[in-house]
């Protein structure tokens, strides 16, 4: 079994979710006491937000560069970069190790077309959804993609950082996603890419009336498909 090297803490909430996903999965394919070989660094959260909301991307490259260093050091065989919104920097992330960089968007977009589907919807930070460095990438793969109008923008990046990454879950904000998701089905989406590790907290399969791609338990799934690789 390889040793998963995890870089989270972006949010806390979400890389929770990628530990217990790992562990979950490692045990249903191996059974008995089996659990994920991992190791996590997790940054403060605060300054890279910071980072994200000054344009200082380059720094935050930096900062991440070296967690990615650390974990290589400790062990990794694999990493994982446990945020979409901060896939912006993968490339420089990826430059500062050796070993690989497991990319969110390829997992979720591997999904998407096994599902035969190719027009998406995407929700996540006003980042993610309104910058080219992650719908390109996923359109790199054949797909069309589809982000909410601009009132919906604000609402799904507002929620993430006000309620979601601070662990609150709340109603009133489902019902305001669903609609967002029926808004970009009538436009012609035939799946939502749930494209910020926090919103699987909130939505759920059962809340869309098309299927969604919960890209946290995706990449999770491929990280454990590679760390098992090879193994009895």
């Amino acid at each position: 079994m390889k040793t998963i090297g995890l870089l989270g803490g972006m949010s806390w909430e979400s890389t929770a979710e990628y530990y217990r996903l790992l562990n979950e999965l490692t045990r249903e394919r191996l059974g008995g006491l089996h659990s994920s070989r991992c190791v996590l660094y997790s940054v403060d959260f605060a300054e890279i937000e910071r980072l994200q909301t000054e344009g200082r991307w380059e720094k935050a490259a930096e900062v991440l560069a070296e967690a990615a260093r650390a974990l290589e050091a400790a062990g990794a065989d694999i990493l994982l970069l446990c945020t979409n919104t901060m896939h912006k920097v993968a490339g420089q992330v990826a430059a500062a190790i050796t070993v690989p960089l497991l990319h969110l968007a390829d997992t979720t977009a591997d999904a998407v077309r096994d599902s035969g589907l190719r027009r998406i919807g995407l929700l996540g930070t006003a980042f993610t959804m309104e910058q080219d460095f992650y719908r390109n990438r996923l359109e790199s793969h054949g797909l069309q993609v589809r982000v909410p109008d601009a009132v919906g923008r604000s609402i799904v990046h507002r929620t993430i950082y006000e309620e979601l990454c601070q662990g609150i879950v709340r109603e009133e904000s489902r019902q305001s996603f669903m609609a967002i998701i029926r808004d970009l089905v009538t436009a012609g989406a035939e799946g939502i890419v749930l494209g910020c590790t926090e919103i699987e907290l909130l939505i759920k399969p059962e809340h869309s009336p098309v299927p969604v791609f919960p890209t946290t338990r995706l990449h999770a799934e491929a990280a454990v498909d590679r760390a098992l690789a090879g193994s009895p």
